[in-house]
């Protein structure tokens, strides 16, 4: 009878231990970069997050070099969504192209292709069904900050007075290498400042770009979690970028590393994914390709293995 019960005992244990790991993975939501491309489209880019046993997921609706688009019609959503509810996939994030630059005060026409090309990837972003746009806030190009920022603001405003898309843009923390805008939290907060419509504004916490701004994530975590939330406020954090940085704290070098493989370490990478405070944010890797023995060219995705070490199993 004592055995009976020492095995139903054991029985509970492993019961609740099963239904924690369920929960954490429910909780944590996490995945990484994953492509667009081919007859499937977005149908692929939710099979490659699958394979990566990721929950959530960010793609760029096109190269992020350029302005190429497909119709919307052609991005095969509709079935993409059906298999990611069955692999359990619920939230998906895009990114802006890196050709967008708002703060551009050079060349009247690249800000107009800038606000026009932004107005169209919202209108995608919600076709997609994503609420959240993630944008880099750009360069100014060697006219100053202050120049930068007030076209930033602009720009912005052009967009997001004249729509009505459910779809929030996350300014990126940038990293502070050459002159491009976001690298500390004053600077955001100055975009937030001029923006009429500040309620579709969000951002983007990228660790790698934090810790070369000069934010010490590894030696006062809370400390810049609190500057954050002084200046802007950490319920305004919608989506993570997790990734180590090559360089120290402070290189304003942008350089990713893999998981637990740079400056800032697996320690606090896994202390940023598990704190209670970002639960329901998505997490998104974007560090290097592997290579494979023998071989210079990075053709291995390090995903999967990162996201079980980050989930804690």
């Amino acid at each position: 009878m004592k055995v009976f019960e020492t095995f139903f005992e054991f029985c509970e244990i492993i019961s609740i231990l099963l239904k924690g790991m369920v929960y954490m993975m429910e909780k944590i939501k996490i995945g990484s970069h994953v492509g667009m491309a081919g007859k499937e489209m977005f149908l692929a880019s939710v099979k490659e997050a699958e394979s990566y046993g990721a929950n959530v997921l960010m793609l760029y609706t096109g190269a992020p070099q350029n302005t190429k688009r497909k119709e919307i019609q052609e991005l095969n959503i509709e079935a993409g969504w059906e298999y990611a509810k069955m692999a359990g996939i619920e939230e998906i994030v895009v990114h802006a192209p890196y050709i967008i630059n708002l703060a551009n005060t050079v060349k009247p026409e690249i800000f107009e292709l800038a606000t026009e090309f932004l107005q169209k990837e919202i209108h995608r972003t919600a076709a997609m069904r994503s609420r959240i746009l993630v944008l880099h806030p750009g360069s100014h190009l060697n006219e100053g900050v202050d120049v930068g920022i007030a076209q930033v603001v602009k720009g912005l405003n052009l967009v997001l007075d004249n729509n009505e898309d459910d779809v929030f843009i996350a300014l990126e923390t940038m990293a502070g290498k050459g002159s491009e805008l976001g690298r500390n939290f004053e600077e955001l907060k100055m975009i937030y400042d001029g923006v009429h419509k500040k309620e579709r504004l969000r951002v983007c916490f990228d660790t790698c770009h934090v810790n070369d701004a000069g934010y010490d994530l590894v030696g006062d975590y809370e400390g810049v979690m609190q500057k954050f939330d002084e200046v802007i406020g950490l319920d305004q954090i919608a989506v993570m970028h997790i990734n180590d940085s090559i360089n120290p704290c402070g290189a304003k070098k942008d350089r990713h590393a893999n998981i637990g493989e740079g400056q800032i370490g697996f320690e606090t990478l896994q202390k940023i994914v598990h704190d209670e405070r970002f639960k329901g944010i998505p997490k998104i890797l974007e560090t290097p390709w592997r290579c494979a023995e023998g071989s210079d060219k990075k053709t291995i995705p390090p995903y999967k293995e990162e996201i079980v070490r980050l989930r804690g199993f």
